[in-house]
């Protein structure tokens, strides 16, 4: 069919007629024809991905849920002009809500995911008739039923069931910025500004709210209109307020906002508005991706909140490592979540105290540092600012410490806990000047004592976090023209540091080796992964890598021919399965146990497989510490 066909066919599918004309012509040019010769399975609820949108031109699709039995439920036959698929995109993890056969002879334009998201983004009225449309079947019950309930519990990254479970009293709401009808529209907007929000309801003499005013509001009413602003800000208000008490629950909410359309709802409590929610917001809570969930990190509004996000962790890792994601992949995730919760005290806490007066990076060290984080983390941090003249250089240091010291108080109490080894910015060794710090790895890469070794080693795996980038990049360039210098007491020291944790293995019949913890026999899991870090940590510095993840330094290694093929994936595996098993004791022990998380593993609670995959791992670690003591250690003294 030519393209013209296409645009005129277009123009008569809803929502595609609700596009502008010279789009439906571009949209037609993005199609594929796709045709069904028989009856064919396209579409399985909750299984298939869907890759884009069906657009049916002639023939039939027959769609429906199956049940328990495998009956067919709300059974729908669907002909030409029908569009499949728009809600699975985007509403359901990108799955195939329901089940669908392509009837004998059909033909469906096909428009590509991209695409179609695309045409979302741009078109706020083909978005809506996706999820209005979602909203109106989501009130019958028995469509309800099937459209929540995924295929089984592990498929979803937060349990989906939390939508109908959740109360709005449990979302946490923004304070309610107002102001009355009669005030000018700009002054209206400098309030919205001042507090940052981009919703401002309005209220009249008797505190009763009667409409509100957005962004979109300013851009389409004013800007566009060339409104005076002036004016009074009544008279631009979108309304109805649509509002909900926070003892009903999250998915009549969503609903409410769907069918009204408006982009924010007012929670009330006993009649008093208590706070007002946005969509995204109230979406990105429900998100069922650990990257969506980030990004509801980000709208946190609180420190109580941020703490509550973290608290929420715990059951995303157990889903995920249940769901056999690599256990690297996971670090990743709750290093971005951790990431992402002290850039936002950080920010916070430079809004309330003032900008800071020098240049600075602000950078996290060891495990953090590493992008190895697990659910038993503590602060690792550093602050490292310009230097100053001297008659700044006591004003400079006062607003760091003091920065530092709120910053740590506020990580500790949403579950980021001192550091007992006092690595952290608060503490005022480790808050200073970029030639301070130059001075600092001078000193330990010099002296190369086993206790400055320590220390070169946890901050050699720093990575910069917020702050000043070329402060960083200046520092690692300084460490490079170092250590092309001859180091060789320095990196006996960290092979001797590398070797200092024997594997638990005994000699008789390979068993793991345990020690007393309270009345159980456990091996730590934390100790018997260190020499792995320690090791790949020494060659990386030895052939002047400065990645800081443990996985990225082995892969720069192999590609460096350091290590093997083999000695790559032998190490790659050991350490993410050693670090797999530790999430998920850790996530248990808090989400079962509800006890503090810590590393200690009883063998006997393991499987036989993972019984003898730990065993040999272990055996694999002693390889690896043979051949560093042979290249480091015997080499020092000929």
């Amino acid at each position: 069919m030519s393209s013209m066909t296409r645009s005129e066919f277009l123009k008569n599918v809803v929502p595609f007629n609700l596009l502008p004309d010279d789009v439906v012509g571009g949209v037609a040019d993005l199609l594929h024809e796709i045709s069904y010769s028989k009856d064919t399975l396209i579409y399985q609820q909750e299984i298939t991905k869907m890759k884009g949108v069906d657009i049916i031109v002639k023939g039939e699709y027959e769609s429906f849920f199956y049940d328990s039995s495998h009956n067919k439920r709300l059974n729908e036959n669907h002909g030409p002009g029908f569009c499949y698929g728009g809600v699975s995109v985007l509403l359901n993890r990108k799955r195939s809500l329901r089940t669908v056969i392509a009837k004998k002879g059909t033909l469906v334009y096909f428009l590509p995911r991209k695409d179609f998201r695309a045409l979302c983004h741009a078109y706020e009225n083909f978005f809506h008739h996706f999820t209005v449309d979602f909203g109106k079947r989501m009130l019958n019950e028995e469509f309800a039923h099937f459209a929540k309930k995924p295929t089984s519990f592990e498929e979803s990254y937060i349990a989906s069931e939390q939508l109908y479970s959740r109360k709005m009293e449990s979302v946490e709401a923004r304070e309610i910025v107002w102001c009355l009808p009669s005030t000018p529209i700009f002054e209206a907007a400098r309030l919205m500004a001042i507090n940052k929000t981009s919703c401002i309801i309005i209220k009249n003499e008797e505190g009763n709210a009667t409409g509100y005013v957005t962004d979109i509001t300013l851009r389409d009413k004013v800007v566009a209109e060339r409104t005076d602003p002036e004016a009074p800000v009544g008279t631009i208000a979108d309304n109805p307020v649509v509002k909900i008490d926070s003892q009903a629950y999250v998915y009549e909410a969503i609903l409410m906002m769907f069918s009204s359309k408006t982009r924010y709802i007012v929670v009330e409590e006993n009649g008093v508005l208590k706070g007002m929610i946005s969509r995204n917001k109230l979406l990105s809570e429900q998100a069922q991706s650990p990257l969506v969930y980030i990004q509801s990190v980000k709208l946190a509004q609180s420190v109580d909140e941020l703490k509550g996000k973290w608290e929420q962790v715990p059951q995303m890792i157990t889903q995920l490592i249940g769901r056999g994601v690599n256990a690297e992949i996971v670090n990743q995730i709750i290093t971005t979540i951790a990431d992402t919760i002290a850039l936002k005290v950080i920010e916070g806490v430079i809004s309330e105290i003032g900008t800071p007066p020098a240049k600075f990076v602000f950078m996290v060290l060891g495990s953090e540092g590493r992008k190895e984080q697990t659910l038993m983390t503590d602060q690792d941090n550093a602050i490292i600012y310009e230097d100053k003249a001297n008659e700044h250089r006591e004003e400079v240091r006062e607003y760091f410490l003091k920065f530092a010291d709120i910053v740590s108080e506020r990580l500790d109490y949403i579950g980021f806990s001192f550091c007992t080894g006092g690595f952290m910015a608060k503490n005022p060794n480790w808050t200073h000047s970029l030639s301070h710090w130059k001075r600092n790895y001078e000193e330990w890469m010099k002296d190369s004592l086993p206790e400055t070794v320590i220390k070169f080693s946890t901050f050699f795996d720093c990575r910069y976090l917020y702050g000043e980038a070329s402060i960083m990049e200046e520092l690692w360039a300084f460490l490079d023209e170092k250590l092309q210098q001859p180091m060789e007491k320095l990196f006996f020291y960290m092979a001797k540091n590398a070797l200092q944790y024997q594997p638990p293995l005994t000699s008789f019949f390979r068993n793991i080796r345990t020690i007393t913890v309270g009345s159980q026999e456990v091996f730590d899991i934390k100790k018997a992964m260190t020499p792995i870090v320690d090791l790949v940590r020494v060659y990386a510095l030895k052939n002047r890598i400065y990645k800081v993840n443990t996985g990225e330094r082995l892969k720069a290694l192999k590609e460096k021919g350091i290590f093997s093929d083999t000695e790559y994936q032998e190490l790659t595996h050991s350490y993410y399965y050693l670090m797999a098993m530790r999430l998920k004791n850790q996530a248990r022990e808090i989400m079962h146990d509800k006890s503090q998380p810590d590393n200690y593993i009883d063998p006997t609670s393991l499987t036989k497989i993972e019984q003898v995959t730990l065993k040999e791992i272990f055996k694999t670690i002693e390889d690896f510490q043979s051949r560093i003591k042979l290249e480091y250690t015997n080499n020092l003294f000929g």
